[in-house]
């Protein structure tokens, strides 16, 4: 039995925005290939803008678990079809995970070594960063408690979530072409990553952080993959889904309603195709 075209999307799709994402942290914290957030920042976005591209026609492109919860929320998606869409995310963000540990696990000992890093102590969030994310960012100078960062994670997809909204809707005539949505829904997330990553990484996904979070814990982090106090993991889980759904809710009360009264010459029964991150 074959399965359905919209797992596939999911799966492939998250496969393709963390490995291009993650491995684009890898590259800067192992060998410092890209100098400054921006470049870090536009690897996300091209890889989002990417999978969104690969996927779309397949599954509509979410690829996060907050988007596709916002979209039941938003009226866009059934709810029965939020558990296939959060397995395929989490299967796609776990196999990207682990073919970059198979890609630089070489080159993650040696940068630990050099370092004087021991893997699975609280010190070795240096290297964990690669996989799954931590507050205050690890390599920066930021202090930040839960509640900011919390706060920091549901406006950042809150912002992303409310974007996708605007560039799918039907009614909105300001929009861009359709085939330019995936392009300006990376930059969204290139726009989101440059304002808050100095904080805590920047999830706004809860699969793309728990994933790869997950292949750390398995390779050796342990317990500093999944920290229960500083940099607690269930933040990017629950506060991007919060930021989602509180878009969703925003966005269908509040401008949606306002672009049907404005709309006169487009067909607002039903919004274009929804996608993202």
């Amino acid at each position: 039995m074959k399965p359905p075209a919209d797992f596939i999307g999911e799966t492939l799709g998250t496969f393709v925005l963390v490995l291009f994402g993650c491995g684009a942290v890898a590259v800067t914290v192992l060998f410092g290939a890209h100098q400054g957030l921006m470049q870090v920042a536009l690897a996300w976005g091209i890889g989002v803008t990417l999978a969104i591209y690969l996927t779309r026609h397949l599954s509509c492109a979410h690829l996060n678990p907050a988007v596709s919860l916002a979209m039941v929320l938003g009226g866009r998606m059934k709810a029965r079809k939020l558990p296939g869409y959060f397995l395929a995310q989490l299967l796609g963000a776990i196999a990207a995970g682990l073919l970059i540990y198979l890609l630089f696990g070489s080159s993650i000992a040696a940068f630990e070594h050099d370092h004087g890093i021991v893997r699975g102590s609280a010190e070795s969030v240096k290297s964990a960063m690669i996989f799954g994310e931590f507050y205050p960012n690890p390599s920066g100078q930021a202090v930040i408690g839960m509640p900011l960062a919390f706060a920091a994670e549901a406006v950042g997809t809150f912002l992303l979530v409310l974007m996708i909204f605007a560039l799918t809707e039907g009614c909105n005539v300001g929009r861009p072409d359709e085939a330019l949505a995936p392009v300006f829904i990376g930059l969204t997330v290139t726009s989101i990553i440059c304002l808050l990553a100095p904080l805590t990484q920047a999830g706004l996904n809860p699969t793309r952080d728990f994933g790869p979070r997950l292949v750390a814990w398995m390779m050796g982090w342990g317990s500093a993959a999944f920290p229960a106090a500083g940099g607690g993991f269930w933040v990017y889980i629950f506060a991007p889904l919060l930021g989602g759904a509180l878009a969703a809710m925003v966005f269908v009360w509040v401008p949606e309603p306002a672009m049907k009264r404005r709309s006169t010459d487009c067909d607002c029964g039903e919004s274009n195709t929804h996608e993202n991150q």
